[in-house]
C-alpha cells in the first residue's frame, strides 16, 4: 500500500464517522434490547430498555435504578421486568415477574373506578385475546401469556390507561 492509500484511508472513516446524523440528542439510555429469536415479535412496537428507571419509578429501589423495564405508549407506567427476558415455559423455576409502577396522577382519580390494573393482552397478527388482573392496582406481579410472540397489552386503572408492547420468547 502507498503512502497516499495509508493516509486516505483512515482519513475516509473520520471523515465518514463524522458525517452521520443520530437524529437528535444522545443519552446515556442503553440501546433496545433485540427481540428473542424464533419468538415471531419482529417489529414489536415497546423496546426494552435497560438503563436506570424513570426518576419517577425509582421508589423502593437503590442505586441508580439499572433493570429492564417497558414505558407505557403515553407514559403513565413502567412494567419494571425481573423475570426478562419473559417466556412462555421457565423450566429453571424463575416467573415472568414484572412490577407495574404508575406515574403520579395530575388529577384525582376516578373514584367509580376500579384500582385493579386491568390487562388485556393481543397477540400481535392474531385473534388471540387473554385477560389478567393486578389486584389493588399497579404493583408486583407475575403475568403469564399462553403463546410467544408479540403481545399489545391494553391497561387500565383508576380510571387511567395506557399501552405497552412486550415480548414473550417460547422457552
Amino acid at each position: 500500500m502507498g503512502p497516499w492509500k495509508r493516509f486516505l484511508l483512515p482519513v475516509s472513516v473520520i471523515l465518514l464517522a463524522g458525517c452521520t446524523t443520530t437524529g437528535g440528542p444522545t443519552s446515556a439510555a442503553s440501546p433496545p434490547v433485540p427481540t428473542p429469536a424464533g419468538s415471531g415479535a419482529a417489529g414489536c412496537g415497546s423496546r426494552v430498555e435497560t438503563g436506570p428507571l424513570p426518576e419517577w419509578a425509582r421508589t423502593g429501589f437503590s442505586g441508580d435504578a439499572r433493570m429492564p423495564h417497558v414505558m407505557g405508549e403515553n407514559g403513565d407506567i413502567v412494567a419494571a421486568l425481573f423475570g426478562h427476558p419473559l417466556r412462555v415455559t421457565r423450566e429453571d423455576g424463575s416467573s415472568n415477574k414484572i412490577l407495574w409502577v404508575s406515574r403520579a396522577a395530575g388529577t384525582s382519580p376516578d373514584p367509580a373506578s376500579s384500582p385493579t390494573l386491568e390487562i388485556t393482552a393481543t397477540l400481535n397478527g392474531t385473534d388471540t385475546r387473554v385477560s389478567r388482573e393486578v389486584a389493588g392496582g399497579p404493583g408486583p406481579s407475575i403475568i403469564d401469556l399462553p403463546q410467544a410472540g408479540c403481545w399489545h397489552l391494553e391497561l387500565r386503572w383508576s380510571g387511567r390507561t395506557d399501552t405497552v408492547d412486550l415480548v414473550y420468547a417460547p422457552e
